[in-house]
């Protein structure tokens, strides 16, 4: 069989399990609020893009939580944890929920650095459908030290205890990254081993399966009952003073839209990895060095996209 892609992506086990999440992400191109780091946003912003995504991003008080009112989900990424981030973060996760919109938490280097590891741990109770983080990270949240920065000190399977408990906790899965990802929820847990070793030597990997995990949750996610507003593929808000814009009239109570579900939950955490780890593998069979790996990445996602879209296509005509 010839699509005019990588041939080995149609026979691909890994990618038809999940093949059916990956074509209804780019089908309904979710719009995803992205809190992300600074080093990282560009690749977020292009990464969501080219994978069939829309991001919007913006941290501050003064308009996070009116703006996340109108994406589908949004990604809570602590990275370069900036002082508006710290004042936008628990209002934005709180007019998510007040929304119905799920959330995903991407707690980047807690442990050692003492306001994000307390705000993480907090922001457990708003219940997250989904935590993504390295095996140090996740143990951060139920008590461990934590990696060095965004790096993990510790295997992926030490922290399998510690996602099982994060995940009862807020209801929803965890997703542990590293040289074999580790995808914790409903049923048993899931374990992926793909991925290329130059996906380290690039910042913002991680930063940017946060973002595909939220995108495949929303495809994951039966649709609610008003879809996003239209608007530019990227916004990246002006982080400067300005007039509140959360709406006064939020209801006080939290819609069950918003409570996770952990099957939905693990399968888009599982779809997220898969599809990146696959691209990760593309781009490195294409690229010799980091920076070419980077821009090979893009293009990975999208065609890693296509395959899965063209396999859910092939499986429908088979029915």
């Amino acid at each position: 069989m010839s699509w005019g892609l990588h041939p080995d992506l149609a026979e691909d086990r890994d990618l038809a399990e999940v093949a059916d999440v990956i074509a209804r992400t780019r089908r309904r191109p979710p719009l995803v609020h992205c809190i992300s780091a600074a080093v990282s946003m560009d690749l977020v912003a292009n990464g969501l893009l080219a994978a069939g995504a829309r991001p919007v991003m913006t941290e501050t008080l003064q308009e996070a939580p009116a703006v996340t009112g109108i994406a589908d989900i949004l990604l809570v990424n602590f990275g370069t944890l900036s002082t508006d981030a710290m004042d936008g973060i628990p209002a934005t996760v709180e007019a998510a929920r007040r929304a119905g919109h799920l959330w995903v938490l991407d707690p980047t280097a807690i442990g050692a650095a003492p306001i994000r590891t307390r705000m993480a741990r907090e922001l457990l109770a708003g219940r997250p459908a989904v935590v993504r983080g390295n095996a140090s990270e996740i143990l951060a949240l139920t008590g461990g030290g934590g990696g060095r920065g965004a790096d993990s000190e510790d295997p992926v399977e030490d922290a399998r205890g510690a996602a099982e408990t994060v995940a009862g906790q807020t209801g929803g899965a965890v997703a542990v990254s590293g040289r074999v990802d580790l995808v914790v929820g409903a049923g048993e847990p899931r374990r992926v081993a793909r991925g290329d070793p130059m996906m380290a030597r690039v910042t913002g990997t991680g930063c940017l399966l946060g973002g595909l995990v939220a995108a495949c949750l929303v495809a994951s996610t039966p649709a609610s009952t008003s879809d996003s507003t239209p608007g530019s593929p990227a916004i990246a808000a002006s982080s400067g003073p300005g007039t509140d814009l959360a709406a006064e009239s939020a209801p006080t109570t939290v819609p069950s839209a918003s409570v996770p579900d952990p099957t939905r939950a693990a399968t888009a955490a599982l779809a997220a990895t898969v599809w990146m780890n696959l691209a990760g593998e593309l781009a490195g069979w294409r690229a010799a060095r980091p920076g070419s790996f980077r821009m090979a990445l893009l293009d990975a996602l999208d065609e890693v996209g296509e395959a899965a879209e063209r396999l859910d296509a092939d499986r429908g005509l088979e029915i």
